[in-house]
């Protein structure tokens, strides 16, 4: 079975350009706190989610904004519950964190690595409830390195619980490139705990979900958990308002107090070696590399690269419906705050 590309690109598409939307409300000054997005991992998202049914159900991160949009969360209940109206998705105590929709059975959670125990307790239910349906948990491959993660990978396959574990790594653990704090290979690891594991290039979507279809049916007919890992990009870094972006996009402002901290320390006596100074330096530097390389999606756009596989008809006939529905539901979600007081 063929994936059907236009209704991918559909979904990719509406979670890009509200998340779009959402960072324009976070920038005026209408959603509060931190903002992390899921810009660069529509694939994945899109990926796995098509395959969901009734019944099937998600344990999220922090990330949690595209695969409810993907599902069909309304939209104008979500942009109210981001910028804490009480007529938001969760009465506005969840903001973008701890968004929860039981009709769904989706949950999501600030605490990383808690989506593996969540979708664990979910595929239990399902598995002694509602046989055939299952649970997927999506996180960070620095996620990987939390206990209760791993703990919830070797329950799932001792118990053939019908859970995918999708990992979607962008090779930053936060500001901490992932290789420096990581030992050994993902899926390896996976492997050695008892769930199968593939590696996907989470930037194709078809891809993508040639792999989920299969670690989905797998679940479903009782065969065990799967590890699927995606590479991705995230061009806002960790959140809005990444600290080595701002840099990376104004370097003579953002480091204009910076740099004389950093000389002092590289030249000053006493302290490490310079040698050990100038790793450090180096090492800063690599983060801002890093992060400059991070911002530019380039061929790692999933949703650009999507759009390319279809015709011109098709792309104008998803792009103005979706833009409709999402300018639709930004100005229905913001038209008390534009009447004022």
């Amino acid at each position: 079975m063929e994936p059907d590309g236009v209704a991918l690109y559909s979904q990719m598409l509406k979670s890009r350009r509200f998340e779009e939307a959402v960072t324009a409300l976070w920038r005026e000054g209408h959603i509060s706190a931190e903002m992390h997005l899921n810009i660069g991992e529509e694939g994945i998202i899109a990926g796995v989610v098509d395959h969901l049914s009734e019944g099937d159900a998600m344990a999220l991160d922090h990330r949690g904004t595209a695969p409810l949009v993907m599902r069909g969360v309304d939209l104008v209940l979500l942009i109210k519950e981001l910028m804490g109206e009480e007529d938001g998705l969760c009465a506005g105590m969840g903001g973008h964190m701890h968004l929860f929709v039981p009709e769904l059975l989706a949950a999501s959670s600030g605490i990383v690595g808690a989506s593996g125990p969540a979708a664990c307790g979910f595929a239990l239910a399902n598995q002694h409830l509602r046989p055939g349906k299952i649970a997927i948990a999506f996180f960070g491959e620095a996620a990987m390195n939390q206990g209760m993660l791993m703990e919830s990978i070797n329950l799932a396959a001792a118990w053939s619980l019908p859970v995918v574990f999708v990992c979607k790594d962008n090779g930053m653990a936060i500001t901490t490139p992932s290789r420096k704090v990581t030992g050994g290979n993902l899926c390896t690891r996976a492997e050695g705990l008892g769930a199968q594991a593939v590696s996907v290039d989470g930037a194709d979507v078809g891809a993508v979900w040639r792999a989920a279809e299969k670690a989905v049916e797998r679940a479903r007919k009782g065969q065990g958990p799967t590890f699927l890992h995606a590479t991705c990009r995230r061009p806002e870094g960790h959140f809005l308002g990444d600290p080595l972006l701002r840099i990376v996009r104004n370097p003579v402002d953002e480091l204009k107090s910076k740099v004389g901290p950093l000389v002092r320390a590289a030249t000053g006596s006493g302290g490490a070696s310079v040698g050990r100074r100038a790793a450090s330096l180096g090492s800063i530097m690599d983060m801002l590399g890093r992060a400059g390389k991070m911002r530019k999606l380039g061929r790692h756009d999933p949703l650009e690269r999507q759009a390319k596989r279809l015709s011109g008809a098709e792309r104008s006939g998803v792009d103005a419906a979706v833009e409709g529905e999402v300018a639709a539901a930004i100005r229905a979600a913001t038209e008390r705050m534009e009447a004022g007081p």
